[in-house]
């Protein structure tokens, strides 16, 4: 009997040892990864994330109709005003704003062929940029944000150099 319990008490301190964390016996406290996240991002996936300044509105709503000052016009999906140059050839392939316009104008852009819409009725698509992202279109304009917009609603790009002008839901330009 003395040697059946000198066994299992052997046993149970053999399996006692094997569960401690650490050469020490103390337990190992390091919480085990679930995943593996390389992005960087720490996970964060909010879908607004990135959508700063209202150029790119990949991954949420690219455009929707909100009230300003001029009545219901197309915003991004973060609110800022959207707007079409006159200098640009509605249904063009490319965009006539280059170099230091960008600047002031940066192209309102989307991950997707098709941009996801709230309230917005005109003909919605897309051009690519000399760097290769996706531009949105309304009714075959390529949108842009003003640099000089500074919150949501926004309008103070309006008739900038009598070539700016913000679109109503249909696509329709407003002027003056």
């Amino acid at each position: 009997m003395r040697k059946a319990l000198a066994i299992g008490g052997i046993a149970l301190a053999l399996l006692l040892a094997g569960c401690s964390g650490g050469p020490s016996g103390t337990p190992d406290t390091t919480a085990p990864s679930s995943s593996s996240d390389s992005s960087g991002d720490g996970g964060y996936t909010d879908d607004s994330y990135g959508t700063g300044g209202g150029s790119d509105s990949s991954s949420s709503t690219a455009l929707m109709v909100a009230s300003t000052s001029l009545g219901d016009v197309v915003v991004t999906g973060d609110g800022m005003t959207a707007y079409m140059y006159d200098k640009d050839t509605q249904g063009a392939t490319t965009s006539a704003c280059t170099g230091q316009c960008l600047e002031k104008w940066p192209p309102i852009l989307s991950d997707e062929a098709t941009p996801k819409v709230d309230g917005v009725t005109g003909d919605l698509g897309t051009i690519d940029t000399p760097d290769g992202k996706l531009q949105v279109t309304l009714d075959g304009w390529p949108l842009y944000t003003f640099a000089g917009d500074s919150a949501k609603g926004d309008v103070n790009g309006q008739g900038v150099g009598g070539i700016w002008w913000v679109l109503k839901a249909d696509g329709t330009l407003i002027r003056g």
